[in-house]
């Protein structure tokens, strides 16, 4: 996301104070249309996050920003050399600084600010958070503190910045990297086989560190495992750099256009068809799209045509070049608006309102920063900057005065939020309390030996009913055992149905699950794969009684998923669903502040769902036994 730049062609040369062995001197021009590809990029993300059922892939608008910033900063820094003979690093770090800080800390202090204002769980772990996105360490911080990306619970306050942090990583190691790998090779293929070699070792390690079923988080966030994109921007600066390369070839410019069409509809249909919780994501889909947006970046490099002008349309061009700031504030601002103004449900009207409202404030907030925050610190630097705020702050400027407080104020309130922030959110709280319950309810009442299984339908007694789930039957536990002091609960946060099935599993090994059992996991990622829930019913075998409970919350997968256990519970008559979903949908008023656990009352709804469902499917299997 830097300035563009055109090609520099230096065969051998050192990213250090010393003269390149060789050098020459790059084609000046810009590179039209790449403001458009960001636009893209970032339409791409506001989609997914504003309205993921529309662009559920659309994710993968950050790793076009991945492949166009690897490919530029490679070309600035073969232009420096192929121009100075040499890349002065200081300098080079410098502007990245002034490209980077000025928009990223005015989010983090405003959006810290406003998160202290609208309350709820938005400053959980602000510290950390904040820490992250000042020193470019947010992917590993969250990494090490087991954070999801992809959980819908308790979503952080600054989760995008984890590109960035990936972003400036690259810009930090790749230079003096480049230097020596200049070094060691002679030729532009060479570069490019390395540069293309350490991308397929990057997307080996995703394919092979992902694990189906369970939270993509390590995977997507860390650079040695999401580095392929950037790389693969690196090759393509090379080839490009190579007067030899296919790319100044007659073949290629002849078929570069009609290639850009074939690479957008590619990238437009994995947008569409990839998801975070599928495997293919992660074993090649994403790679996939960094290759097409190589083609896409690729076909800009030539002479103007239908193409770059389409890229170059104005309202795709503001985007585009905005693009940072817009990335950088929209997520923030869509936190605080949806606690500020908390929907009942996914699609009503003040939700969509909501969204609405996000978006604008972005594209405003954004274009303001751009203009008199990022261009005037890139075109004077930050001590020029300084210098024209505090003369006009001197000669009595209220503007001046007005911005000054306003930073002041700010300041304050960002440092006394970070110094105050909680550790845990208010669901988390409950959560960990409720666990102690649920760990007592399986000691307490676990089977001292192998239950015998029958074909008993009645309703079950408290002692006949085991449960299995995550942290939404957690948060249930005061409700269930109050029903059922005897019930057995084996739950935990964030258990996926993976998980689910290898409890389910050993317990039946163990002969500790009762007649009755109630199952209810996903609550973060959903079904995934419906023979897992399969799996889970037949290990229960025909002789037990089985109430599924679908899922509640704002993510766009939720019809889907409640839709897909449907399907399966439909298959098993021993099996019903408990409809959850429509019961908490009726009363909001009962769930926490995440909109997804329920409260007291809402544990004591969840069990009456689930007794419910006992009950009706106890009348069915009881008719349809005294009819055979």
């Amino acid at each position: 996301m830097a300035q563009t730049a055109a090609p520099a062609r230096p065969e051998r040369a050192r990213t250090t104070s010393r003269r390149a062995p060789a050098r020459t001197t790059p084609r000046a021009g810009h590179i039209h249309g790449l403001d458009g590809l960001r636009a893209i990029a970032v339409g791409a993300v506001l989609v997914y996050h504003l309205r993921p059922t529309s662009l559920p892939g659309g994710f993968l608008g950050v790793d076009v920003f991945f492949v166009i910033s690897g490919f530029l900063i490679t070309t600035l820094l073969l232009r420096e050399l192929g121009t100075k003979g040499r890349v002065d690093l200081p300098r080079f770090w410098l502007r990245r600084a002034r490209r980077l800080l000025p928009a990223l800390v005015s989010v983090v202090v405003v959006s810290v600010s406003l998160a202290a204002v609208a309350g709820g769980d938005l400053l959980v772990n602000i510290g950390r958070q904040v820490l992250g996105a000042l020193t470019f360490s947010n992917n590993w911080l969250e990494i090490g503190a087991g954070s999801s990306y992809f959980a819908q619970t308790s979503p952080l306050l600054f989760v995008n910045f984890w590109s960035l942090a990936v972003e400036e990583q690259f810009y930090l190691l790749w230079p003096p990297l480049l230097g020596l790998l200049l070094a060691l090779t002679s030729t532009g293929r060479q570069r490019v086989r390395v540069a293309l070699g350490v991308a397929a070792v990057s997307a080996l390690l995703m394919a092979l560190l992902h694990t189906a079923g369970e939270d993509a988080t390590r995977v997507y966030y860390g650079t040695d495992t999401h580095l392929f994109g950037l790389m693969i921007g690196v090759a393509l600066a090379f080839a490009w750099a190579s007067p030899r390369s296919w790319l100044h070839s007659a073949a290629w410019q002849r078929w570069r256009q009609p290639a850009a069409l074939a690479a957008f509809a590619g990238l437009l249909v994995l947008m569409t068809v990839l998801h975070e919780d599928t495997a293919l994501t992660f074993r090649g889909g994403i790679l996939t799209a960094c290759l097409l947006t190589a083609v896409l970046v690729a076909a800009l490099l030539g002479p103007v045509g239908l193409y770059q002008r389409l890229l170059r349309m104005p309202p795709v061009a503001w985007v585009g070049e905005r693009s940072y700031g817009i990335y950088l504030w929209h997520w923030p601002l869509i936190l605080v608006l949806t606690e500020l103004l908390p929907a009942t449900t996914y699609d009503s009207a003040l939700s969509w309102a909501t969204r609405a409202l996000a978006l604008v404030l972005t594209l405003v907030v954004a274009g303001a920063s751009y203009r008199w925050l990022e261009i005037p610190v890139r075109r004077d630097g930050f001590t020029g900057v300084w210098r024209r705020w505090r003369t006009a702050l001197r000669g009595g400027r209220r503007t001046a005065q007005v911005v000054g407080g306003a930073g002041v104020v700010l300041l304050v309130t960002t440092a006394v939020a970070v110094a105050t922030a909680p550790t845990t959110s208010l669901t988390q709280q409950q959560i960990e309390a409720n666990e102690e319950l649920v760990a007592a309810s399986a000691v307490e009442r676990e089977a001292p030996e192998p239950l015998p299984v029958d074909a008993d339908w009645t309703v079950p007694a408290a002692e006949e009913i085991s449960g299995f789930g995550d942290s939404i039957m957690v948060t249930s536990a005061h409700g269930l055992t109050h029903r059922w002091p005897e019930i057995s609960l084996d739950a935990k946060s964030n258990r996926q149905w993976p998980d689910g099935l290898a409890a389910i599993e050993q317990a039946v090994d163990q002969g500790t699950v009762r007649r009755a059992v109630v199952l209810d996991f996903g609550t973060n990622a959903g079904v995934g794969e419906p023979d897992v829930v399969r799996a889970a019913l037949d290990a229960l075998g025909p002789g037990r009684m089985a109430v599924v409970v679908n899922l509640y919350g704002g993510s766009y997968w939720i019809p889907e998923a409640n839709a897909a256990l449907a399907d399966v519970v439909a298959e098993y008559p021993n099996a019903i669903i408990a409809d959850w979903y429509s019961a908490i949908d009726a009363e909001p008023d009962k769930l926490q502040s995440d909109g997804i656990h329920p409260d007291i009352e809402g544990g004591h709804l969840y069990t009456d769902v689930v007794a419910d469902a006992f009950a009706e499917l106890s009348e069915r299997l009881l008719e349809e036994t005294a009819g055979e």
